[in-house]
């Protein structure tokens, strides 16, 4: 397969990786997960944001060292 088509897999798989991780919570404890859902919502603007900011950082540095 080309370079773009391996690409394509590797973000499909990248997405079905996110959304299993992401559903784990919400099936293995839905009252915990309704908690921490009500909680986020509490959160002001700059809190979420900075909550995003800090994902998309660690997310791309696990990114630069996972294919180093």
């Amino acid at each position: 397969m080309n370079d773009a088509g391996d690409l394509w897999n590797l973000l499909l798989l990248a997405f079905g990786l996110m959304l299993v991780l992401e559903g784990l919570l919400p099936f293995l404890s839905p009252p915990q997960w309704r908690a921490l859902f009500a909680q986020a919502a509490k959160l002001t603007d700059g809190q979420l944001r900075f909550l995003g900011l800090t994902a998309l950082v660690v997310g791309c540095a696990v990114l630069l060292i996972a294919f180093d």
